[in-house]
């Protein structure tokens, strides 16, 4: 009597085997660890650097009089030295010993009553802290100053930039190597098509995840240790929107670089179906940096779902958004997302059993 026959996996069994395949071939590589490491070490290194210049920010050396040592006392970027003449305070200055000096000057047309002496630039930062200028109020405080607000801009687009193009570029490479060396006609003979792509990008998200939770657990830590807990504080809700933002927008990116792969044959030929994505990560990047300071540029890019995972958690951290427009500009990814998922699955079930020349996109689209 002949054994029953094994009774078939379940999708959703199928396509957990998959990611467990993609996610122990991650995990085995030493590229991937070694990457891994060079992001937390990065992230330590900033934090150890900003953390170093915080507490030991620079003075500028400032030669003074006793009649002029009134102007720079109490300032905590200027470090005095007290001479007896200003000869010797111009004599710091030409030896370098100090940055600028203030000495006395006879009275004349001139309202003030000392003059800055350096040696060959204009100390602008002494100038701009000793000039006088009319109170200003300001009626609405944000709370936040440019320099945070660009360091936050950037390190959202950073660890975007970085995930989305290091898991979508390995992605395509692994497509195109089981497409060459023929192991892709194994596989779809015993799974459906679109099982192995939603396997494969289950598993780099995964992993891409986890490497995000590793890096936010990291910056937690080190803002905590190094005395920065209330802008911490200030994060906590823009990370989660960011995680949130992020999960969406790379199986976004990861389904269409899966679908770039599965139309090339060769390795060599990656970058050409590629450098589309490339262009949609980078190009939103850069805007959400350098426009960061514009309220209304800021707005749109939040509502375009390539750069909403950077820009929307801006905005939430500087306070900009209000309560509804998160879960829009989510919705709008969702959509998006859901429509690149099956623009993706079709190219790459039309593509993948295709060897030799470049697959056109209208062929793929098409079948």
């Amino acid at each position: 009597m002949s054994a029953p026959a094994a009774a078939p996996l379940g999708t959703a069994k199928t396509v957990w085997l998959v990611t467990e395949r993609e996610v122990g071939s991650k995990l085995r590589s030493k590229a991937f660890l070694i990457s891994t490491l060079v992001l937390v070490l990065l992230l330590l290194g900033g934090l150890i650097v900003s953390s170093l210049l915080a507490a030991s920010p620079s003075k500028t050396t400032v030669a003074v009089t006793s009649e002029t040592a009134k102007y720079v006392s109490g300032r905590d970027d200027v470090e005095t030295k007290t001479v007896d003449t200003p000869a010797q305070a111009r004599a710091l200055v030409k030896s370098g010993r100090a940055d600028a000096a203030l000495v006395p000057q006879p009275q004349g047309d001139s309202p003030f009553d000392y003059v800055v002496l350096a040696k060959d630039t204009v100390p602008q930062s002494l100038v701009a802290s000793l000039s006088q200028g009319p109170p200003v109020v300001l009626l609405q405080h944000n709370g936040q100053n440019d320099l945070l607000r660009y360091l936050v801009a950037v390190g959202f687009g950073v660890v975007f930039l970085v995930a989305a193009s290091m898991f979508g570029s390995t992605i395509a490479q692994s497509v195109v190597e089981e497409k060459s060396t023929r192991v892709v006609e194994i596989l779809i003979s015993a799974i459906p098509v679109r099982t192995l792509l939603a396997g494969k990008v289950l598993g780099n998200t995964i992993l891409a995840m986890g490497q995000i939770l590793v890096l936010v657990t990291i910056a937690a830590i080190g803002l905590g240790v190094t005395g920065h807990a209330p802008v911490l504080t200030g994060l906590a809700s823009p990370l989660v929107w960011f995680a949130v933002f992020f999960l969406f927008g790379f199986v976004l990116l990861a389904s269409l670089f899966a679908a770039a792969g599965a139309m090339v044959s060769r390795q060599e030929d990656v970058g050409a179906t590629t450098m589309p994505l490339t262009m949609l990560i980078l190009l939103p990047y850069f805007l959400v940096i350098f426009l960061n300071g514009n309220p209304v540029a800021l707005t749109v890019l939040s509502y375009v779902p390539f750069s909403a995972p950077v820009a929307m958690p801006l905005r939430i951290y500087l306070g900009q958004a209000q309560g509804w427009e998160p879960i829009l500009s989510l919705g709008i990814l969702i959509a998006t997302c859901a429509g690149a998922i099956w623009v993706g699955s079709r190219i790459y079930r039309n593509s993948l059993l295709r060897m030799g020349a470049r697959v056109k996109l209208r062929e793929a689209l098409t079948g």
